[in-house]
């Protein structure tokens, strides 16, 4: 059958079952756009393609299928290199299209000229130009197959404007095809049984392990078969920023989120450990603190589908390359008929320190701005069952992470390994798109709202009815605790204004319902009223505590043992004893 690239491009789209595109139209890639007016394709038309491209990464988190971004070339590729860099780090598939000028103009400095494809080469899993024309269909094949397999991640395509008005005798490629085309891609996904034999016996053999489930635990669709193995053995379960919700809060085992503004509890098991299972986590900074002082008793077994990861920081003693819900389903069957192991000491050792540093804020004192972890807790009580949560970056991030209950997967959406600010409110509407039957709320503070904040205008017109609560201390709140601690409160650039912007006015201009809040006793019943509107997109603006801070903190460049507790409890914590 013949067709024109573009349309070859749309019925590619199609027949992967792609559901909604989000992007923004220009000159290179608008030969694209006139087919989407006869296909089933939802397009979702932002205001910004930074938001484009996060919309994109907030579908992929709570649907586990991949997000497709298309705009056109020059700033607007540019303007989606953050999103590609946070899908990136953070192993979310994403299948971005740019469009480039025509080949005959590529080298000459075009208008909208710019070399993506060298530009985004270090921040996606693969990218292609596409420079003849009858390939395209296969390279949207590949770029799917890519984006989803193995270690998740984006893809971007970067079409030339003559290549999709070229006219091609379209064909669908076969798997065969597929694989036969990409030689060298051939993820390991199966264990090698060597090593899941000598996993479980230090297994049988620990006396304080620890399960360090990271976000692979979520991208391998093993939420199950982690809970079986946490309760086959009684090993207690650290879950990582990325990997909350991959084992459920409200479990006896589940000791919450470790790393610099884990819980102490968390931190603490970690470094006493003797073993540490490490599932689909990656040794992150955050997580490790100075790497030389890290977990310095405990051998690791280390299972993650990106065979670059084992060894990277942490030389693992059972190294595993596979995708984590096989393996872990393969050592729970090496482990079916041994005993588990006694772990009765372990386990009344971490209730201990559960007991004595549960994470703690100072209450509200008449007169004072709001406690954001209040907020969050208000929040997170009034949330309709199943509610998803995404978060911008800073203090909002880690209160939201600490504070709420993530008791089942793909609830928990926000930026990981890049930390980007403006990361929450595109998202959150992608996240709505594909899960249209939740509540989504998002957390953003005064700062990381400001950057995209425009994308209210999207969901507005769009009838996508996200929830926004912005945790509004007037400052860079992160910025401004480490100034404090660590920099004799100088506070340097940090001041952003409560009143400027009015947030209220802002997102009543964007189409929302908003209120504000600086009343503790107005907390619940408002946000009451904002999970009651499902018409519209909900903004409240809530004034908070600047004073507020993070704790625990494990300051950066230090050791977990050195962690910072709230003042209130530091004069009981003492030293880990190595």
């Amino acid at each position: 059958m013949k067709m024109t690239g573009a349309q070859a491009l749309v019925r590619s789209l199609e027949l992967e079952h792609v559901e909604v595109i989000f992007g923004l139209p220009g000159g290179a890639i608008l030969p694209a756009y006139d087919p989407i007016l006869d296909s089933p394709i939802r397009h979702i038309l932002v205001r910004h393609e930074q938001g484009a491209g996060h919309m994109a990464e907030g579908y992929a988190h709570v649907t586990g299928r991949p997000g497709v971004a298309m705009v056109t070339s020059g700033p607007a590729a540019t303007n989606m290199v953050t999103p590609l860099c946070d899908a990136y780090m953070d192993s979310v598939p994403l299948v971005v299209i740019t469009g480039q000028v025509s080949r005959s103009f590529i080298g000459t400095d075009g208008f909208q000229e710019c070399d993506t494809v060298g530009i985004t080469r270090s921040v996606t899993k693969h990218n292609e130009l596409v420079m003849d024309p009858k390939e395209l269909p296969l390279i949207m094949r590949q770029a799917f197959h890519l984006a989803t397999t193995g270690r998740p991640g984006p893809v971007l395509v970067d079409v030339p404007k003559d290549v999709l008005q070229a006219e091609i005798d379209f064909y669908w490629p076969s798997d065969e095809d597929v694989a036969t085309s990409l030689p060298g891609y051939k993820p390991t996904t199966k264990g090698h049984p060597r090593m899941i034999k000598e996993a479980a016996r230090l297994i049988r053999e620990a006396r304080r392990p620890v399960i360090y489930a990271g976000g692979g635990i979520l991208k391998a669709r093993a939420a199950e078969a982690l809970r079986e193995l946490a309760e086959r053995t009684g090993i207690p379960v650290v879950t990582t920023l990325m990997g909350r919700g991959g084992f459920p809060d409200d479990h006896e085992l589940c000791l919450g989120m470790p790393g610099m503004h884990g819980n102490y509890t968390a931190i603490t098991a970690m470094q006493q450990s003797d073993l540490l299972i490490t599932l689909g986590a990656r040794f992150d900074d955050r997580v490790t603190g100075r790497v030389d002082s890290f977990a310095p008793l405990a051998k690791v077994i280390h299972v993650d589908i990106d065979p670059a990861e084992l060894g990277k920081i942490r030389q693992p003693d059972v190294p595993i390359v596979g995708d984590c819900r096989q393996v872990i389903t393969e050592i729970v069957k090496a482990l079916a008929d041994q005993p588990a192991p006694e772990l009765g000491e372990w386990r009344s050792t971490i209730s201990g320190w559960q007991e004595r540093y549960p994470l703690h804020y100072d209450s509200y004192v008449a007169g004072d701005a709001l406690k954001p972890q209040q907020v969050m807790e208000t929040l997170r009580d009034s949330a309709p069952e199943g509610t998803i949560l995404v978060s911008g970056v800073g203090q909002h991030q880690m209160w939201a992470s600490q504070y709420w209950h993530f008791n089942e997967p793909y609830t928990w959406v926000n930026s990981g390994g890049l930390g980007t600010m403006g990361f929450s409110v595109p998202a959150a509407v992608g996240a709505k798109v594909g899960r249209p039957d939740r509540t989504v709320w998002a957390v953003d503070g005064d700062g990381c709202f400001q950057m995209t904040a425009q994308e209210l205008v999207t969901a507005s017109s769009e009838r996508i009815p996200i929830k926004v609560a912005i945790l509004n201390n007037a400052y860079l709140g992160m910025v401004r605790q480490w100034q404090e601690m660590f920099y004799e409160e100088r506070y340097s650039e940090v001041y952003l204004s409560p009143d400027l912007p009015d947030y209220v006015k802002w997102a009543e201009a964007m189409g929302c319902v908003a209120f504000r809040v600086e009343d503790p006793d107005e907390v619940e019943p408002t946000i009451a009223k904002a999970n009651a509107i499902d018409d519209r997109p909900v903004v409240i603006d809530f004034r908070t505590d600047a004073r507020e801070k993070v704790f625990p903190m494990v300051p950066a460049g230090l050791s977990n043992d050195d962690v910072v507790v709230h003042p209130a409890q530091s004069s009981s914590v003492k030293k880990v004893v190595q």
